[in-house]
Order: C-alpha cells, then structure tokens, then sequence
C-alpha cells in the first residue's frame, strides 16, 4: 500500500497532456515548504483502537526519513491531530449520523484530548521546533476546523506535502482543501496508508489527475533545495 504504487500509465498520460509535464512540483524550496502529517495518531494505529489501520504502522519509517531530512533542510514539520467533540459540544450532525451510540462513544472517548486514541504514535521522530494543530474535521484546511493555514501563511509557505493516515479520508480531505486555499499540494504516495491498496490508489489516482501532484518520499528529496541555499541566491 506504501511502497507499492505505482500511478497508472493512463493517469500520468492526461496530467502530460493539461500541463506538459509529468509533475507539477519539480523543485522544492524547503524554506517555503510543510510536510503535513495527518492523523497518526494511536487511534487510527494501535491495534484494538476503533479504527486501527494496520497499514499506517509501516509507513512510520518513511515518514519519519522524509520529517528528518526535511526539517535540516529548514521545512516546517506539522503534526495533526483529530480531536473529537462530545455531541453536547459539536456542531457536527451529518457526522454523528454514521455511527451507532456505542461507536460515537468510542470515538469521543479514545479522541478526545485526554484519551489515549488522542496521543500521536510514540514511534514517530518528533522534534520541540515542529508544529502542532489539532482539528476537529477530517480536512484541516476546512475554514474554522483548525489554524492550519493561518500558522503556514505566517511562515510564507506556499507548498504542502501530505502524509499520514488515511490516504482517502482525511489526508485526501486535508490535501484538497489545501489546493482549494491556494497552496501547491503534493501527496507522499510512500508516507500514506489507507484501509485497502484499492482504497489508497483510487485516491492518489483522482487527487493526482484533478487537484494536484503525487511523488514517493524519495521524488521529493532528490527535488529539495535547502533554506540555506535558497537564502544565498
């Protein structure tokens, strides 16, 4: 699901024709640059956790590879983290409605800010100058669901690279909204899991034809240049 993806010849043939080039993002300017970790968090990692996706464990690694050489390079690392709100404190009907009583409990009790769900995964290479924002929706672009975008604005980004857990669910939510606000999003195919590798190629497949760019870990490095050297020019 992490390492195994590979977008379709199909896919990559439309993006060349609209734009005439395979990528949107051939360079990275990592003063201007966020990678944006969602949800990775042991609710949505820990097994026995309400949605445990057992996928996101195995991406730690790279996540944790792309974090580290992004941040001595001088990008901004955020953190994301879901909180979830009692019913008597949300405004979030439509949400409510897909789960029965006992499961909204679960999730109001694992992810409110003192439930162990909450607690970002203790494997993950955090560092004290990284940022953190919570949301409170699945996007955290969403006007009013975080203070995402007023944080990067502060800091002139202007590129948004997309991680984390899941790839079609709040990572694609965070990465549209993200393109919908003005930033230049790409999504690390390698540092994304989602509950099935269907479910995760159906979602890099239609963000990478019609909102943005797709580039492995890897991709993204090799097209880096470092705050330092982006000062000196």
């Amino acid at each position: 699901m992490s390492g195994s993806f590979s977008m379709p010849k199909e896919a990559v043939e439309r993006t060349v024709r609209r734009l005439g080039r395979e990528h949107i993002c051939e360079t990275f300017s990592a003063a201007r640059t966020a990678l944006v970790v969602v949800d990775m968090q042991n609710y949505f990692m820990k097994p026995g956790q309400p949605a445990c996706c057992d996928a996101a464990r195995d991406i730690v690694p790279t996540v944790n590879r792309l974090a580290h050489m992004l941040r001595g390079a001088g990008a901004t690392i955020v953190w994301i983290q879901t909180e979830a709100l009692p019913r008597s404190e949300g405004d979030w009907p439509s949400l409510y409605a897909i789960y029965r009583p006992a499961a909204q409990e679960a999730r109001y009790r694992e992810l409110a800010r003192s439930g162990e769900g909450y607690a970002l995964w203790p494997a993950l290479d955090i560092a004290a100058e990284d940022l953190f924002v919570t949301k409170l929706r699945y996007s955290a672009f969403l006007p009013g669901a975080s203070d995402i975008e007023e944080r990067l604005r502060a800091r002139e980004i202007d590129t948004v690279l997309i991680a984390g857990v899941a790839t079609n669910v709040c990572c694609e939510s965070t990465a549209r909204d993200a393109m919908m606000r003005g930033f230049h999003v790409v999504m690390v195919s390698d540092a994304l899991a989602a509950m099935s590798d269907a479910e995760h190629a159906a979602s890099l497949v239609t963000f990478y034809s019609y909102f943005g760019d797709v580039q492995t870990a890897d991709e993204i490095i090799g097209r880096l240049t470092p705050a330092r050297l982006d000062a000196a020019q």
